[in-house]
């Protein structure tokens, strides 16, 4: 199994320790990209792909690393949106 399917298999299992980085890495396996909102954006991250029209607004946790599980639960409806799911 590969890195992809590892990642889309811990997050359909609802984890608590599902990080911003899992979810950067995934979504670039989906050809999704980081663009910062702007200076002022603060930890809001969008993520943006040239292939699917739904963009991802995540706001990077800090200090800690992992999402809540609220972000987690809309990460997982935007990609099934998509049909990446």
């Amino acid at each position: 199994m590969g890195q992809k399917e590892k990642l889309i298999a811990k997050l359909k299992s609802n984890p608590k320790d599902f990080t911003f980085d899992d979810a950067e890495s995934l979504l670039g396996f989906f050809t999704y990209y980081r663009s910062n909102k702007g200076r002022t954006s603060g930890s809001r991250v969008m993520f943006t792909s040239d292939v699917y029209k739904t963009k991802i607004l995540l706001h990077k946790p800090h200090p800690r690393k992992e999402l809540l599980q609220y972000q987690i639960k809309q990460l997982v409806e935007q990609l099934k949106q998509e049909g990446l799911l």
